[in-house]
């Protein structure tokens, strides 16, 4: 798999501050420059979506890089399940989409190479993240670049507890927030929030 960078300067897709801690560390120190991309339209409810977004603005400011937002929220297109036409699993078409969306931020903004942060997760299907990205890179015509950052899985947690960051309790979607054993505990925790 390549891992070469034709470029020092990176978009980052960021699923959310906590799991940035990590990524951007390992590549600051390779000696690369990144931008952020929250490009998540997968985090639902609403509420949930704009903590996501203001923990990684709050990340980003923290350490002095830049930020894209995509505004994109799209709950409706996961409870429909139009996508079950045509991919085999949610996860599958949630990778795909963002990965996607990625590679063409990348491309519209003259990067050359994206990458993202959800290959620190211990949790998430590497492979199929894999696969996205280099089926995103190659429609776009933009390299994607694979780092296996879930050594750090745990020591990104303890860096985004030692910043202050809001660290959730379900992988983002409104099924995974279902099928969380915390549950209960987030719902509440929406009450009284805006959106």
């Amino acid at each position: 798999m390549d891992s070469t960078i034709n470029s020092d300067h990176i978009l980052l897709h960021s699923c959310c501050g906590p799991c940035a801690e990590w990524p951007v560390q390992a590549l600051l120190q390779e000696g690369y420059s990144l931008t952020l991309y929250y490009g998540n339209p997968n985090i639902h409810p609403i509420m949930e979506w704009e903590r996501r977004k203001d923990t990684l603005k709050a990340f980003a400011d923290l350490k002095h890089l830049p930020l894209h937002i995509e505004p994109r929220f799209e709950q409706a297109y996961w409870e429909s399940e139009a996508w079950r036409d045509t991919y085999s699993s949610r996860c599958e078409m949630c990778y795909d989409l963002r990965m996607d969306m990625a590679a063409a931020t990348a491309a519209h903004m003259g990067f050359s190479a994206f990458t993202t942060t959800l290959l620190v997760s211990i949790y998430q299907d590497h492979e199929a993240i894999i696969m996205a990205g280099k089926r995103a890179a190659e429609k776009y015509n933009v390299q994607f670049i694979y780092r296996d950052f879930r050594d750090g899985f745990r020591k990104g947690q303890e860096m985004a507890r030692e910043d202050g960051l809001y660290r959730q309790k379900f992988c983002g979607c409104i099924f995974s927030l279902e099928e969380s054993k915390y549950k209960d505990k987030i719902y509440r925790s929406f009450e009284g929030s805006d959106g």
